[in-house]
Protein backbone atom coordinates (compact mmCIF):
# COMPACT_ATOMS: atom_id res chain seq x y z
CA UNK A 1 0.00 0.00 0.00
CA UNK A 2 1.20 3.44 -0.57
CA UNK A 3 2.08 6.13 2.05
CA UNK A 4 -1.04 7.68 2.80
CA UNK A 5 -0.91 11.57 1.65
CA UNK A 6 -2.01 14.29 3.58
CA UNK A 7 -5.59 16.34 3.20
CA UNK A 8 -6.51 20.09 2.44
CA UNK A 9 -9.38 21.24 3.12
CA UNK A 10 -9.51 24.98 2.41
CA UNK A 11 -12.21 27.52 2.88
CA UNK A 12 -13.63 30.98 1.70
CA UNK A 13 -14.28 34.41 3.66
CA UNK A 14 -17.35 35.12 1.34
CA UNK A 15 -19.25 32.41 -0.24
CA UNK A 16 -21.04 35.33 -2.21
CA UNK A 17 -20.18 38.90 -3.72
CA UNK A 18 -22.84 41.55 -4.86
CA UNK A 19 -21.79 44.06 -7.24
CA UNK A 20 -23.88 47.56 -6.24
CA UNK A 21 -23.37 50.88 -8.22
CA UNK A 22 -21.24 51.55 -5.34
CA UNK A 23 -18.99 48.54 -5.43
CA UNK A 24 -15.11 49.56 -5.44
CA UNK A 25 -13.74 46.48 -4.90
CA UNK A 26 -13.31 43.52 -2.36
CA UNK A 27 -10.71 41.57 -0.51
CA UNK A 28 -10.93 37.83 -0.19
CA UNK A 29 -9.53 35.87 2.40
CA UNK A 30 -9.01 32.13 1.54
CA UNK A 31 -7.63 30.35 4.83
CA UNK A 32 -7.68 26.39 5.48
CA UNK A 33 -5.70 23.31 7.27
CA UNK A 34 -3.20 21.00 5.97
CA UNK A 35 -4.57 16.93 7.57
CA UNK A 36 -1.82 14.79 7.76
CA UNK A 37 -2.43 10.85 8.09
CA UNK A 38 -2.78 9.94 11.65
CA UNK A 39 -3.48 13.77 12.64
CA UNK A 40 0.35 14.18 13.10
CA UNK A 41 2.04 17.40 12.39
CA UNK A 42 4.63 17.27 9.89
CA UNK A 43 8.02 16.18 10.78
CA UNK A 44 10.82 18.91 11.48
CA UNK A 45 12.50 16.37 9.47
CA UNK A 46 10.46 16.83 6.36
CA UNK A 47 10.98 19.42 3.84
CA UNK A 48 8.45 22.14 4.28
CA UNK A 49 5.25 21.88 2.15
CA UNK A 50 3.95 25.21 -0.08
CA UNK A 51 0.42 26.40 -0.71
CA UNK A 52 -0.44 27.56 -4.28
CA UNK A 53 -4.26 29.30 -4.59
CA UNK A 54 -5.43 29.83 -8.21
CA UNK A 55 -8.88 32.06 -8.07
CA UNK A 56 -10.27 32.00 -11.71
CA UNK A 57 -13.34 33.69 -12.69
CA UNK A 58 -16.00 32.27 -15.99
CA UNK A 59 -13.99 31.44 -19.00
CA UNK A 60 -15.53 34.13 -21.85
CA UNK A 61 -14.61 34.36 -25.55
CA UNK A 62 -12.76 37.42 -26.41
CA UNK A 63 -11.96 39.34 -29.49
CA UNK A 64 -8.33 41.07 -29.35
CA UNK A 65 -7.40 43.64 -32.24
CA UNK A 66 -4.49 45.38 -32.75
CA UNK A 67 -3.63 48.40 -33.47
CA UNK A 68 -1.32 50.12 -36.12
CA UNK A 69 -0.05 53.46 -37.38
CA UNK A 70 -1.72 54.26 -41.34
CA UNK A 71 -0.53 57.69 -42.68
CA UNK A 72 -0.24 58.89 -39.26
CA UNK A 73 -3.75 57.74 -37.71
CA UNK A 74 -4.21 54.38 -35.14
CA UNK A 75 -6.37 52.01 -36.86
CA UNK A 76 -7.36 48.50 -36.29
CA UNK A 77 -4.74 46.22 -37.89
CA UNK A 78 -4.90 42.13 -36.88
CA UNK A 79 -7.49 40.44 -34.77
CA UNK A 80 -7.85 36.97 -32.89
CA UNK A 81 -10.63 35.53 -31.32
CA UNK A 82 -9.94 33.45 -28.06
CA UNK A 83 -12.93 30.94 -27.45
CA UNK A 84 -12.43 30.75 -24.03
CA UNK A 85 -10.05 32.65 -21.84
CA UNK A 86 -10.29 33.28 -17.80
CA UNK A 87 -12.44 36.56 -17.14
CA UNK A 88 -10.47 37.15 -14.02
CA UNK A 89 -7.21 34.83 -12.92
CA UNK A 90 -5.29 35.63 -9.81
CA UNK A 91 -2.78 33.45 -8.10
CA UNK A 92 -1.39 33.90 -4.58
CA UNK A 93 2.05 31.32 -3.10
CA UNK A 94 4.21 30.98 -0.54
CA UNK A 95 7.04 31.59 -3.12
CA UNK A 96 7.77 32.63 -6.26
CA UNK A 97 6.15 29.86 -8.39
CA UNK A 98 9.10 29.37 -10.12
CA UNK A 99 10.77 28.41 -7.06
CA UNK A 100 8.43 25.74 -6.26
CA UNK A 101 7.73 24.12 -9.64
CA UNK A 102 8.93 23.17 -12.70
CA UNK A 103 7.84 24.76 -16.26
CA UNK A 104 5.84 21.25 -16.72
CA UNK A 105 4.08 21.01 -13.34
CA UNK A 106 3.04 25.04 -14.06
CA UNK A 107 1.69 24.16 -17.27
CA UNK A 108 -0.50 20.95 -16.57
CA UNK A 109 -1.84 22.89 -12.99
CA UNK A 110 -1.84 26.44 -14.88
CA UNK A 111 0.25 27.62 -11.92
CA UNK A 112 1.07 31.57 -13.04
CA UNK A 113 -0.01 33.99 -16.02
CA UNK A 114 2.71 32.44 -18.48
CA UNK A 115 1.44 29.16 -18.04
CA UNK A 116 -2.22 29.93 -18.62
CA UNK A 117 -3.94 27.89 -21.80
CA UNK A 118 -6.10 30.23 -23.91
CA UNK A 119 -8.03 28.58 -26.58
CA UNK A 120 -7.45 31.33 -29.90
CA UNK A 121 -10.06 29.88 -32.08
CA UNK A 122 -8.09 30.05 -35.41
CA UNK A 123 -4.18 28.93 -35.38
CA UNK A 124 -1.57 31.07 -36.10
CA UNK A 125 2.29 31.32 -36.93
CA UNK A 126 3.76 30.79 -33.07
CA UNK A 127 5.15 34.44 -32.88
CA UNK A 128 1.92 36.16 -33.62
CA UNK A 129 0.61 33.64 -31.71
CA UNK A 130 2.75 34.54 -28.66
CA UNK A 131 2.30 38.42 -29.43
CA UNK A 132 -1.65 38.53 -29.22
CA UNK A 133 -1.46 35.95 -25.67
CA UNK A 134 1.02 39.02 -24.12
CA UNK A 135 -1.44 41.37 -25.34
CA UNK A 136 -4.37 40.02 -24.02
CA UNK A 137 -2.91 39.10 -20.74
CA UNK A 138 -1.21 43.18 -20.87
CA UNK A 139 -4.80 44.54 -21.38
CA UNK A 140 -6.41 42.24 -18.31
CA UNK A 141 -3.33 42.90 -16.09
CA UNK A 142 -3.85 46.86 -16.04
CA UNK A 143 -7.52 46.71 -15.40
CA UNK A 144 -6.51 44.14 -11.84
CA UNK A 145 -8.22 40.57 -13.62
CA UNK A 146 -4.82 39.21 -14.08
CA UNK A 147 -2.38 39.07 -11.24
CA UNK A 148 -0.06 37.49 -9.18
CA UNK A 149 0.60 37.56 -5.92
CA UNK A 150 3.91 35.98 -4.29
CA UNK A 151 4.68 35.15 -1.03
CA UNK A 152 1.32 36.18 -0.30
CA UNK A 153 0.23 33.09 1.50
CA UNK A 154 1.23 32.47 5.03
CA UNK A 155 1.43 28.81 6.68
CA UNK A 156 1.50 28.56 10.19
CA UNK A 157 3.07 25.48 12.09
CA UNK A 158 2.95 23.99 8.26
CA UNK A 159 -0.77 22.89 9.25
CA UNK A 160 -2.97 26.44 8.62
CA UNK A 161 -2.77 28.62 5.89
CA UNK A 162 -4.27 31.84 4.43
CA UNK A 163 -3.87 34.43 1.47
CA UNK A 164 -5.61 37.99 0.88
CA UNK A 165 -6.54 38.49 -2.85
CA UNK A 166 -7.65 41.74 -3.76
CA UNK A 167 -11.21 41.54 -6.12
CA UNK A 168 -11.49 44.34 -8.65
CA UNK A 169 -13.99 47.09 -8.92
CA UNK A 170 -14.39 45.85 -13.05
CA UNK A 171 -14.45 41.96 -11.88
CA UNK A 172 -17.17 39.76 -13.76
CA UNK A 173 -20.12 38.19 -12.68
CA UNK A 174 -20.17 34.33 -12.63
CA UNK A 175 -19.29 31.51 -10.98
CA UNK A 176 -15.78 31.77 -9.53
CA UNK A 177 -13.19 28.78 -8.36
CA UNK A 178 -11.09 28.77 -5.84
CA UNK A 179 -8.42 25.77 -5.97
CA UNK A 180 -5.60 25.26 -3.71
CA UNK A 181 -2.50 22.98 -4.37
CA UNK A 182 -0.20 21.78 -1.92
CA UNK A 183 3.54 21.28 -3.41
CA UNK A 184 6.32 19.24 -1.83
CA UNK A 185 9.62 18.31 -3.64
CA UNK A 186 7.57 20.21 -6.94
CA UNK A 187 5.40 17.78 -7.19
CA UNK A 188 1.55 18.73 -6.01
CA UNK A 189 0.91 15.84 -3.28
CA UNK A 190 -3.04 17.09 -2.83
CA UNK A 191 -5.46 19.80 -4.27
CA UNK A 192 -8.90 21.01 -2.88
CA UNK A 193 -11.76 23.70 -4.71
CA UNK A 194 -13.83 25.61 -3.65
CA UNK A 195 -16.88 27.87 -5.12
CA UNK A 196 -17.92 31.63 -4.77
CA UNK A 197 -20.37 33.49 -7.22
CA UNK A 198 -20.00 37.09 -7.68
CA UNK A 199 -23.15 39.20 -8.76
CA UNK A 200 -25.25 42.13 -9.14
CA UNK A 201 -27.38 43.67 -6.77
CA UNK A 202 -30.07 46.10 -6.46
CA UNK A 203 -30.67 47.60 -9.62
CA UNK A 204 -27.60 46.55 -11.41
CA UNK A 205 -29.25 42.87 -11.12
CA UNK A 206 -32.47 43.95 -12.41
CA UNK A 207 -31.10 45.76 -15.51
CA UNK A 208 -28.65 42.53 -16.32
CA UNK A 209 -31.49 39.75 -15.88
CA UNK A 210 -33.62 41.89 -17.88
CA UNK A 211 -31.20 42.07 -20.72
CA UNK A 212 -31.02 38.84 -20.62
CA UNK A 213 -34.04 37.21 -20.51
CA UNK A 214 -36.11 39.83 -22.06
CA UNK A 215 -33.86 40.82 -24.58
CA UNK A 216 -36.27 41.90 -27.12
CA UNK A 217 -38.77 44.11 -24.39
CA UNK A 218 -35.60 45.55 -22.62
CA UNK A 219 -34.11 46.64 -26.56
CA UNK A 220 -37.31 48.26 -26.86
CA UNK A 221 -37.29 50.08 -23.57
CA UNK A 222 -33.94 51.41 -24.56
CA UNK A 223 -35.37 52.46 -27.69
CA UNK A 224 -38.05 54.60 -25.81
CA UNK A 225 -35.91 55.90 -23.10
CA UNK A 226 -33.62 57.19 -25.55
CA UNK A 227 -35.98 59.06 -27.57
CA UNK A 228 -37.88 60.41 -24.29
CA UNK A 229 -34.71 61.99 -23.29
CA UNK A 230 -33.88 62.92 -26.78
CA UNK A 231 -37.14 64.75 -27.15
CA UNK A 232 -36.85 65.93 -23.72
CA UNK A 233 -33.96 67.69 -23.82
CA UNK A 234 -34.82 69.03 -27.52
CA UNK A 235 -37.50 70.96 -25.68
CA UNK A 236 -35.96 72.20 -22.81
CA UNK A 237 -33.35 73.26 -25.23
CA UNK A 238 -36.14 75.49 -27.95
CA UNK A 239 -37.63 76.96 -24.53
CA UNK A 240 -34.11 78.78 -23.28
Amino acid sequence: MGQAKPVLVPDVSQRNIEIAYSFTGAELLLFGAILYPGGRAPDRGEKPAEIVVVVKGPTQSVLVREKAKVAGIWVNAERMRYRSAPSFYAVASSRPIRSIVDERTRAIYELGIDSLQLSPASSAVPDVQARFDAGLVDLRARSGLYYEAPGAVEITDGVLYRARLAIPARVPVGRFTAETFLIRDGRVIAAAVRTLDIRKSGFERFVAQSAEQHSIWYGLVAVALSVLFGWGAGAIWRRF
